[in-house]
């Protein structure tokens, strides 16, 4: 995909919807609960490679306080904080996001979707820094331009818990 310019990554929300808990479980009907979303949440996925669990939030929580959320404050802190990790954030084959997001809502106790409602900066997603280089600078300068699309898996992780919550119910 094409990037914010030389070297520079983006963040992209994996979906634009601003879902909550409950209309998460007003969408679960028949059309929504078929076999691909069963694959979807049945589907193992690998372990993240980044430890989320001990990461400093203090870089979000310092800035970003309720009860009006600047989106400019709140959207740079998440970007200092998740921009360093865009590559392992955009892999689907991981539950990156979905722990990254978890962990900055227990610490911060934020409104469900506000970073994915919040935090747009085009179609290409959140800019993300162009990574400093490294000694394998020019093996990596034509990669960087095409990596990094931190992929936010917010909106599935909000859907998921409302199968779960609606499993509980019937069961």
């Amino acid at each position: 995909m094409e990037c914010c310019g030389a070297g520079g990554r983006n963040f992209r929300w994996r979906s634009h919807s601003k879902l909550q808990l409950k209309d998460a479980l007003q969408m679960l009907n028949d059309q929504v609960i078929s076999e691909s979303v069963f694959d979807i949440f049945l589907s193992p996925y690998a372990g993240c490679p980044v430890n989320f669990e001990f990461l400093n939030y203090t870089i979000i929580t310092s800035q970003c306080k309720g009860p009006q959320y600047s989106p400019k404050l709140c959207c740079g802190a998440f970007k200092d904080f998740a921009c360093p990790y865009a590559d392992e954030l955009n892999d689907l084959t991981n539950d990156c996001a979905s722990t990254m997001f978890s962990y900055i809502n227990l610490y911060g106790k934020y409104p469900p979707g506000l970073f994915a409602s919040e935090c747009r900066e085009g179609k290409q997603g959140l800019e993300c820094p162009a990574q400093a280089p490294s000694t394998e600078s020019a093996k990596d300068s034509t990669n960087n331009a095409s990596r990094g699309q931190i992929v936010s898996s917010y909106s599935m992780l909000t859907l998921t818990a409302g199968f779960l919550v609606l499993l509980f119910h019937l069961f």
